[in-house]
């Protein structure tokens, strides 16, 4: 018996670079960064000041009634902005998707941080203290309330469940979703990730890791610079991706347009730090091995990798190794590109969209690039082909992206060009 096959049939994106499919995509192809002096709260007390916000996001621009979700925080309204773009590019109506055996698997890592913030404010302010916190702290903050949302909005009443995995959520969402497709259990399911946690005390957290960038307050743009010399941290970015994915058949009876089929999905656990991923890739590398696997490819076959990249020193070495071990040789030949030199890290969201980004690599024949690679890290292991600072045209059949979250947890999705 064959195994089902899942397509994309719809695309759905709130991004630092642009508020649609489009916007985003056309900001990454021409090297655009999203990242500015943090506007959400005052930075002035942070020695990192600098985020990559989502900008003139407003949710009646989607066609959602602003009444409807004052009950949201700012991480549940961009998977809903993002989830109505997808269904409205799927060709689906809200009727039509009650009918269907559909179901929601959003990958989120943080959750509700602005309603959790607000609520800490009200506690420690003497004037008002516990009983002043807003009552719906605990609905808003609880990561599963993207997917809920999702699901009451649009009625459904198929399994909407929440995964995270850290940095690697948004991919494993997606993989997941991919098999209870391939399961049988349903046919079309809103699957992605979002993220919205540039608040205070997430910045000083991330600060107190040293993980973020600090030596770029002045120039924002060029903070993010995966795989150069001068990196020194990730940008914490907000915002959704979001897609739906169909059984073939399915998608064909009715007649929904295809931009490509997910063809492997991966999944491994470094078992080795909460913080810090395994110097030699090996861990990440398996997860790329299963999912070529599960593709049924050899890594020669992948023209695109959508890398992790995230401007760290610990990660682009790192992600470099893994490469050279997930694909040997072929590692020197892949074009690779690191999109949160311009996006910044969405965290739970990053590997959702990446994936996007990998369809319309797919579907454009362009590959991105990495902007800000000005003194390439040779010296310190970065030696393969990043695309530096201009996108090229280039046939891309086949991409894949891989996420590697804190906990070691590693997500690895295979993308290819649709063919009947």
């Amino acid at each position: 018996m064959s195994r089902r096959r899942v397509v994309i049939t719809g695309l759905g994106v709130v991004s630092p670079v642009g508020n649609n499919v489009e916007e985003t995509w056309n900001s990454v192809k021409n090297g655009k960064s999203g990242v500015t002096r943090i506007s959400l709260f005052d930075p002035s007390r942070l020695p990192v000041q600098i985020a990559a916000e989502v900008k003139n996001f407003n949710i009646e621009d989607y066609g959602i009634d602003s009444k409807a979700v004052r009950k949201m925080a700012r991480f549940s309204k961009f998977c809903l902005a993002a989830s109505s773009q997808a269904i409205a590019d799927s060709g689906y109506t809200k009727e039509a998707l009650q009918a269907e055996k559909a179901a929601v698997m959003v990958g989120c890592c943080i959750g509700g941080m602005d309603a959790t913030s607000e609520a800490f404010a009200k506690l420690d302010d003497p004037e008002a203290g516990p009983m002043r916190m807003p009552p719906l702290t605990t609905p808003l903050m609880i990561s599963n309330e993207a997917a809920a949302n999702v699901s009451i909005y649009y009625g459904l009443q198929g399994l909407s469940w929440t995964l995270n995995t850290a940095c690697a959520s948004g991919t494993d969402a997606l993989g997941l979703a991919v098999d209870l497709i391939r399961s049988g259990r349903t046919d079309v399911c809103i699957s992605g990730g979002t993220e919205a946690a540039i608040t205070e005390f997430a910045v000083a957290s991330f600060v107190k890791l040293q993980a973020l960038a600090s030596k770029f307050n002045d120039c924002p743009e060029k903070a993010s610079r995966p795989f150069d010399r001068d990196r020194d941290g990730f940008i914490l970015a907000e915002g959704s991706a979001m897609f739906i994915l169909e059984e073939l058949e399915h998608a064909k009876k009715r007649g929904a347009k295809i931009y490509a089929e997910v063809a492997g999905f991966g999944s491994s656990c470094d078992g080795y730090h909460i913080t810090a991923p395994l110097k030699d890739g090996s861990g990440a590398a398996l997860a790329v091995k299963e999912a070529l696997a599960d593709a049924g490819m050899s890594g020669e076959e992948v023209q695109y990798y959508n890398a992790h990249g995230t401007s760290t020193h610990a990660n682009d070495v790192g992600e470099t190794n893994m490469l050279k071990v997930a694909f040997g040789d072929h590692a020197k030949k892949l074009h690779i590109s690191s999109t949160k030199s311009m996006t910044g890290h969405l965290v739970g969201a990053a590997g959702a969209i990446e994936a996007l980004f990998c369809v319309k690599a797919i579907n454009e024949g362009f590959i991105p690039p990495t902007i800000n690679i000005e003194n390439q890290d040779i010296e310190g292991g970065c030696d393969l082909d990043y695309t530096p600072n201009k996108g090229i045209e280039c046939n891309v059949d086949v991409a894949a992206s891989a996420s590697l979250g804190f906990g070691g947890h590693n997500g690895c999705i295979i993308i290819k060009k649709y063919k009947d």
